[in-house]
């Protein structure tokens, strides 16, 4: 699949099958991640694939209780260490939370190559996530996705044009002009 169809094709997945990852595919989806780029390459970042069905159900729980999380074999969390990051993106902010972004990004293109679904997840408590994991202090959770086989064959179909806003409502040529 090329990386355009996987653009327009990657959905959000909330219902999963109860199947299990083979090793050779989670570790494509490893190095989707490993190998997603970082400011200036300082790759400020730890993902935790979680598979105990406890711990799954815990983050579900700690994500104001969408259960349907744990449905899928493999919760992957993204965790940003601020410290080892670029420190002036833009002239000024850390760059940690947006190489760990970038990363998962590639996780989801590289899930949906490989006929898996995910799902952005950012509505969690930190703290409580940071817990279950043994996460240090020093370390922020930025995001999550559930990754498995989506339940429903629409899981990851692609987007039709109506989706998407119109591109003179997205793009402009050498400034910035609201239409």
């Amino acid at each position: 699949m090329d990386v355009l169809t996987a653009i327009k094709t990657r959905r959000s997945v909330r219902s999963f099958l109860p199947k299990s990852i083979p090793a050779k595919v989670q570790d494509r989806m490893r190095q989707a991640l490993r190998y997603a780029p970082s400011a200036c390459n300082f790759q400020p970042w730890r993902f935790i694939f979680v598979t105990d069905d406890e711990l799954r159900q815990g983050i579900a729980r700690a994500s104001f209780e969408q259960l349907w999380i744990a449905e899928a074999p493999i919760i992957v969390v993204g965790c940003a260490i601020p410290g080892k990051a670029y420190k002036t993106m833009g002239g000024y902010g850390n760059s940690a939370d947006m190489d760990v972004a970038i990363a998962l990004d590639h996780l989801t293109l590289a899930a949906v190559a490989d006929g898996l679904g995910t799902c952005w997840i950012g509505a969690f408590e930190e703290d409580a996530v940071k817990r279950l994991l043994r996460v240090p202090k020093t370390v922020k959770v930025v995001a999550l996705t559930p990754l498995g086989y989506p339940a429903a064959p629409e899981g990851n179909a692609p987007i039709k044009n109506g989706d998407r806003k119109a591109p003179d409502e997205v793009f402009s040529t050498n400034g910035y002009r609201r239409g």
